[in-house]
């Protein structure tokens, strides 16, 4: 019989009573895991879908890339003939017009030159019309020989006459021998006298055929020496009005690395000068994305200077013929046994709106991100027209000639007598 327990003594724990789970309850945990997971697998599958539907009827219209660069023409203004730095016009981000001036050099020594080849060219004028008046004289000189000639003559058969009359009278004694020596000698100094007048004759004619041989079929304003005297003043006029570099095209001011007083040489670079109006772009495409790209394709491009909201219209105008490490300075050497396989990339060049560039202006060298519309691909993969006309052209140095014309007809003009004008 057990001892009954003390008041207020604990009890002693009960043991915890099993109750049954019920089955939909104990697999929920595990159900509504495979629910999450088959809910997973199935957006997969469908975003999986959805991009292949879109790489298919999207993506695979266009290829992308972001190596691409805005390049454009920078003009190099590079002086003709040296000199001294006395003025420059045009600083770095300044707009200039074609023919405005950009630099200016010290032009004493080109204005001595010009004087002196001005002098020059007035000399041989007068030169030139020396020989022309000097055939005149040798024509009066050659008339004079053959009048000696004439009286030469002449003197003789009187000589030879006189001589032929002594000889029959000496037969009978009546002409002393002295006398006829005295005839003989007469004859003699007359043949002499007609062979120096003869070779004066030839003389004075062979002194006239040389004078006419630079003078004959050519006026004076034509003649070599003063063409030759001419072309030097056009040289010295050209360097002279060469003092001042104009812009070949309008643009903006690049680089400059010109300073007051710099001493330059010929072809020394001065400043550069960038018509952002013609720029491109060169998008360097791998390889294995040329087989799709072709000439006439349109392409959308984005500059990272605007954001992707400004958004430039370009075509493809050409493919480069080589890729960039074959046409680099130093071409990569692959004969090596370690050589590794590297996808190479080809510049493609797009053409720009000019519109779109007067409204969003690009700068040489920014980032471009190019993607193209390979939906059409008719287009030839290179061109195969030649150009007719020049890619570039300028008519600033057109004109440069004009003034040295005018300026040597006006020597000419003054230097040419009334006479030798005439004559000529």
């Amino acid at each position: 019989m057990s001892e009954p327990t003390q008041a207020g003594a604990p009890s002693a724990p009960s043991a915890p009573e099993n109750k049954a789970i019920p089955a939909d309850e104990e697999g929920g945990g595990n159900g509504r895991r495979k629910r999450v997971l088959l809910g997973l697998t199935a957006v997969v599958l469908l975003c999986g879908l959805a991009w292949g539907v879109y790489d298919w009827l999207v993506l695979a219209h266009y290829e992308d890339t972001d190596n691409a660069y805005v390049q454009g023409n920078v003009v190099q203004i590079t002086p003709q003939i040296g000199g001294t730095v006395t003025a420059i016009y045009a600083d770095e981000t300044d707009r200039v017009q074609a023919g405005a001036p950009l630099v200016k050099l010290d032009g004493a020594d080109a204005e001595l030159a010009l004087a002196q080849a001005e002098a020059a060219l007035g000399q041989t004028v007068r030169q030139v019309r020396t020989l022309y008046a000097n055939n005149s004289a040798l024509d009066a000189q050659v008339r004079l020989r053959e009048a000696d000639v004439a009286k030469a003559r002449t003197q003789l058969a009187t000589a030879e006459q006189d001589l032929a009359r002594r000889q029959g009278l000496a037969g009978g004694g009546a002409v002393s021998g002295e006398e006829l020596a005295h005839a003989r000698a007469q004859v003699t100094a007359a043949q002499s006298m007609l062979k120096a007048a003869q070779a004066g004759v030839s003389a004075a004619q062979e002194q006239l055929a040389s004078n006419q041989a630079l003078t004959d079929g050519t006026p004076v304003a034509q003649h070599p020496s003063v063409l030759a005297a001419a072309a030097k003043l056009r040289e010295a006029w050209l360097a002279a009005h060469r003092t001042v570099l104009p812009a070949p095209v309008s643009g903006y001011v690049g680089k400059r690395t010109v300073q007051l007083g710099q001493r330059v040489a010929a072809g020394t670079p001065l400043l550069t000068v960038v018509p952002l109006e013609q720029v491109w772009v060169d998008a360097n495409f791998k390889e294995n994305q040329l087989r799709r790209i072709h000439i006439g394709q349109p392409v959308r491009l984005t500059a990272d200077a605007y954001g992707s909201k400004v958004e430039f219209d370009g075509t493809i105008s050409g493919l480069g013929v080589s890729t960039g490490a074959a046409s680099a300075l130093l071409p990569a050497q692959n004969a090596t046994g370690n050589w590794i396989k590297v996808v190479q990339r080809v510049p493609v060049r797009i053409a720009l709106q000019p519109e779109q560039l007067k409204t969003h202006p690009l700068r040489v060298g920014l980032s471009m991100l190019a993607r193209v519309d390979v939906s059409d691909q008719s287009g030839p993969e290179l061109t195969d027209a030649t150009r007719a006309e020049p890619r570039a052209k300028t008519a600033v140095f057109a004109d440069a000639g004009q003034g040295a014309e005018q300026r040597v007809q006006q020597i000419i003009a003054r230097n040419l007598g009334r006479a030798a004008a005439k004559g000529s």
